[in-house]
Formats: C-alpha cells, structure tokens, sequence
C-alpha cells in the first residue's frame, strides 16, 4: 500500500516559487504533505546560528529577518519539511543571507 496517495497540484496566482507544487495526503500521519518545486540553492551565502532550546523557525526569522514569516526560508535552506519541527535535534543551523537568496533551476 502506498502511503502517500491523491497527489495534487495546488496554483497561486502570484509570482512565486510556490506557483505550482505538490502535495500529497500521509495516509499513517492522517495529514497532508506538501512538496516543494525548487530548494534554496546551497551556494546562497549564510551564518551558522548555535540552536538554543528557545529557538523555533519563527522566532529566528524574526532575530534575522526581522519579519517571522519568512520562518520558511531558513526551513528550506535546512532542508526542514516540517515547519512545526522541533530544533532540538540541531547543534547549529544555517540562517542564509536574505539579500542573496537565490533558487536552484
């Protein structure tokens, strides 16, 4: 039995990376995945941030970035699928340099 099954296409009407992408439903997590259509490419300069266990995507975003929203660029970059996921398992993470954010073609 496949565990990922229905897979769609979800489109936005706005320029974006996120314009056409995948997702999928976990039928044994009894929710949806979504997928990505192109990483940050590795090459995008950045500083590794030393994990403390107050630190979330969100609340980096916003020390680094100033804005929390952008939580899903340093999840990306960090190849994390799961926004919501713990950081607890990271010694340090690497938070790219916004100015320079360029995606792999």
């Amino acid at each position: 039995m496949d565990v990922l099954i229905n897979k769609t296409y979800k489109k936005y009407d706005r320029v974006s990376r996120y314009g056409n992408f995948p997702y999928y439903y976990n039928v044994l997590d009894d929710k949806y995945v979504y997928g990505t259509t192109a990483y940050l490419d590795d090459g995008t300069p950045y500083v590794l941030h030393k994990v403390t266990p107050s630190d979330t995507l969100d609340t980096l975003a916003l020390d680094y970035y100033g804005n929390p929203t952008f939580f899903w660029v340093i999840a990306d970059f960090n190849r994390i699928q799961d926004p919501y996921e713990s950081l607890e398992s990271f010694e340090y993470i690497k938070i790219p340099s916004f100015s320079n954010l360029v995606f792999k073609v």
